[in-house]
C-alpha cells in the first residue's frame, strides 16, 4: 500500500506573526518556518503504518516555493521514503492544491493520501474534503485514530457530540486531527540520512493545473486590541454593567 502525505510550509506556530505596515498580507521575511502542525500528525501516522507493514512506501509532497524543500527533508527525516516538491511561488488556494495532489496521486498509484485537516496560516480546512471529491474516493476527515486491514480503513473521527467511527473502502483519503498522534523528532542520524533520499522537483505547469489565485485579499488587519477587565463590587453592579456598557443583556 502507497501512502501519499500532503505537507505544508507555514510560519512556525511559536512565531508571533504580525501583518505587514501596507496591510496587503503577513510578514514571513527573517520569520522561522516550519511544516504545519496538522501535516506532522498525518506523517507521523503514515509512518507507523510503514513500521507496522501495512504500506510499503511513504511519499511525502509539498506545493510551494524552493524553500519548501527543507520542509521535505524534515519529512524525510521523520520516515519518508521520497518526497515530490511542486514548486508554485505566490499563494496557491486549496482547490489548485487538490488538483495536483489528485494528478500525483493518480500518477503514483496512491492507495491511502493522509493529510492535516488544516494549515494553521490559512485556516481554509477544504484540501482534503476536494481532493476527495475530485478522486472520486471515500473520505474521512477530522480522524484521531487509523486502523488500516483487509483494504478497509476504519477512522475513528471527532465530531461536535462525541466521537464517530466510520469504516471506508480503499483507496481513500484521510485527514488528521490534533489527537491522532504525537509526532517524533526527526533525530541527527535520520536528518543525515534524509540528505541522500529522492527529492523530485517539479513545476506545477507540469501537471496542466493553472494555480493563479481566484481570490482577491484586499486587506489584512491586527485583530482590535482587548480592553482590560475590571473588578465589581456586587453581582447587581455586573449586570448593571452588562446592560449599560457591554450592552449584551
Amino acid at each position: 500500500m502507497k501512502v501519499l502525505v500532503a505537507v505544508k510550509r507555514v510560519a512556525d506556530a511559536n512565531v508571533r506573526v504580525r501583518v505587514k505596515a501596507d496591510g496587503t498580507g503577513v510578514e514571513l521575511d527573517n520569520v522561522k518556518m516550519s511544516m504545519n502542525p496538522f501535516c506532522e500528525i498525518a506523517l507521523e501516522e503514515a509512518v507507523r503504518l510503514k513500521e507496522a507493514g501495512k504500506a510499503t512506501e511513504v511519499i511525502a509532497v509539498s506545493i510551494g516555493p524552493a524553500k519548501a524543500e527543507d520542509t521535505l527533508r524534515t519529512a524525510l527525516a521523520m520516515g519518508a521514503d521520497r518526497a515530490i516538491l511542486i514548486q508554485a511561488d505566490g499563494r496557491v488556494e486549496p482547490l489548485a492544491v487538490a488538483k495536483l495532489l489528485k494528478a500525483v496521486t493518480e500518477k503514483e498509484g496512491v492507495d491511502l493520501v493522509l493529510l492535516g485537516k488544516q494549515a494553521i496560516d490559512d485556516d481554509s480546512n477544504q484540501t482534503g474534503q476536494m481532493l476527495a471529491a475530485l478522486l472520486g474516493r471515500g473520505q474521512a476527515t477530522f480522524a484521531s485514530k487509523l486502523d488500516i486491514a483487509d483494504g478497509v480503513a476504519t477512522v475513528t473521527r471527532e465530531v461536535d457530540g462525541g466521537l464517530q467511527t466510520i469504516a471506508l473502502p480503499l483507496p481513500a483519503v484521510v485527514t488528521s486531527d490534533l489527537r491522532m498522534n504525537e509526532p517524533r523528532f526527526a533525530s541527527l542520524p535520520n536528518i543525515m540520512k534524509a540528505r541522500s533520499k529522492p527529492l523530485a522537483k517539479t513545476q506545477a505547469a507540469d501537471y496542466g493545473v493553472d494555480v493563479a489565485p481566484r481570490q482577491t485579499v484586499l486587506k489584512v488587519e491586527e485583530p482590535a486590541g482587548r480592553k482590560g477587565g475590571a473588578m465589581v463590587g456586587s453581582v447587581a453592579e455586573l449586570v448593571e454593567k452588562l446592560k449599560t456598557e457591554a450592552r449584551v443583556i
